[in-house]
């Protein structure tokens, strides 16, 4: 019999980790903890809600719904859209209006006769033919254009006494060879005039008139001309301070690779420039004509100015851009309503001024103060201003109360249009004027120093105030560089 034999293994060790305590199961939140992290959630979310909203309204806006220059949009242009209302007129020149053509000229510099030499039908020689008629075209063009070289000669002559006396030269005549005020007057308008940079100037200088001008003799005629200028910008300044009416703006450009700010005071007869560097009292009263100035200034609205003690008068055409925005932006009627209201006032004072009357009825004054009354307070109804904080200072108040408040407060500054004659709708004085510059800085950059700023401002100031008074830039810039600065006379209002 076989025997079964049955071994076993002894038991293996298993390691067991240890395990870590259980804690105990904290008590569940209360009801008014929950509560007060969910109104701390709230709060957030309201204030990015609130932060995503300024963000976006920021990015939409540009030059046609703010009061962002369109210098500002840079690439990023937005569809053109007029502040104007349909006239029901078609575009283009209306029936019955004035045309314009060139028209020839009643005694031409030269005449050429052309004469036919032999008849269109049987070829017969017409050259003792009578003349039955004739047909005249006159064709405008430009001669060639060269330098012309004028020598002084000075002479010496010897008196009976010994005395040998010398006759002076004309002023122009400087050096022994020098180019004269008209050259001069030449490289000034297209530096000041046409913007163009030196180096351009220089190549159209050579190319069109045949004045192979060097970039350094043309880059000081600017600081030369604004050297003579004295006696215009006195008078300017005083005339300035004198006008009924005048517009003021200002623009930022780079002086240096710095931010300056140059400011405008102008009206549609005279214009004054000058470089500051901030947008403050101090630097406005640089220009020399905000301080001495008593009439109605045409502004943007910029807290500077109520510094001054004037009459006040704001531009409607900003006001028509930031209520487009807030449309756009809230989807809220009142804007819209106060845009056409303004639109609807201007449209019956320019019809009152054709009609030769010199205010509108005050009935009818009365009853367009209510109605922007009533816009007025329909936006503070649906904007009204933020709850306290806590924090330090009042609560920023967002584009659409900021605006209200404005007009508000300054509801008479606002329709001063509708109440005096004399003031315009809007700024687009100022603005037309401080938007050369601007063109200034966009074809030839900055400046590289301060001097150069003043300098081309000074130059700018005098060729538009000229072009104002229908004086010709070149004929101007000439008697300039001869030593006789133009002065426009009278004040312009």
């Amino acid at each position: 019999m076989l025997g079964v034999f049955v071994t076993f293994d002894p038991p293996r060790q298993v390691d067991v980790p240890d395990v870590p305590p259980v804690s105990p199961v904290p008590d569940a939140p209360s009801v008014e903890q929950l509560l007060v992290v969910l109104a701390e959630r709230d709060q957030l979310i309201a204030e990015l809600t609130e932060r995503v909203k300024e963000l976006e309204a920021r990015l939409s806006k540009n030059s046609q719904n703010s009061s962002k220059p369109p210098s500002s949009d840079a690439f990023v242009k937005p569809p053109p859209r007029s502040l104007r209302r349909a006239s029901g007129r078609k575009p283009g020149k209306q029936s019955g209006g004035q045309g314009f053509r060139l028209e020839p000229r009643p005694e031409p510099d030269e005449v050429i006769v052309h004469v036919p030499e032999a008849c269109g039908s049987c070829g017969g020689d017409l050259g003792q033919a009578s003349v039955v008629g004739e047909q005249t075209r006159q064709v405008f063009d430009l001669p060639p254009i060269r330098l012309a070289a004028v020598e002084h000669r000075a002479q010496r002559r010897a008196c009976s006494c010994g005395t040998v006396t010398t006759a002076s030269f004309p002023s122009e005549a400087t050096a022994p060879a020098c180019y004269g005020p008209g050259v001069a007057a030449l490289g000034a308008y297209l530096l000041g005039r046409q913007h163009l940079p030196v180096e351009r100037a220089a190549e159209a200088m050579a190319d069109c008139f045949g004045a192979p001008v060097s970039t350094g003799w043309l880059a000081s005629l600017l600081p030369s001309a604004a050297d003579k200028l004295e006696a215009f910008l006195v008078a300017g300044r005083a005339q300035l301070a004198a006008a009924e009416v005048a517009h003021f703006d200002e623009t930022g450009g780079r002086v240096g690779a710095k931010l300056r700010w140059i400011h405008v005071a102008c009206t549609d007869s005279l214009t004054m420039y000058h470089l500051a560097s901030g947008r403050g009292k101090d630097s406005m009263d640089i220009g020399g004509v905000l301080p001495d100035f008593t009439g109605i200034a045409v502004h943007d609205g910029l807290a500077s100015y109520r510094k001054y003690d004037v009459t006040h008068a704001l531009c409607a055409a900003h006001h028509l851009r930031e209520l487009a925005g807030i449309a756009e932006a809230t989807g809220q009627d009142w804007p819209t309503g106060l845009a056409d209201l303004l639109v609807e006032l201007h449209v019956a004072v320019q019809a009152a001024k054709v009609q030769g009357k010199s205010a509108l009825p005050a009935r009818k004054l009365t009853a367009y103060r209510r109605r922007y009354d009533t816009l007025v307070g329909q936006g503070q109804q649906q904007n009204p201003p933020p709850p306290r904080t806590g924090k330090r200072g009042r609560p920023a108040l967002g584009p659409a109360g900021a605006l209200l408040r404005r007009l508000e407060v300054y509801a008479d500054d606002v329709l001063r249009f509708a109440t005096d004659f004399r003031v315009p709708f809007d700024n687009n004085q100022a603005e037309r004027d401080v938007r050369m510059v601007k063109l200034q800085q966009k074809i030839s950059g900055g400046w590289r120093s301060r001097s150069g700023a003043d300098a081309f401002l000074a130059v700018r100031s005098y060729l538009s105030t000229a072009r104002k008074q229908n004086q010709g830039a070149l004929d101007v810039l000439r008697v300039l560089f001869n030593g006789n600065a133009w002065v426009p006379a009278g004040a312009g209002a």
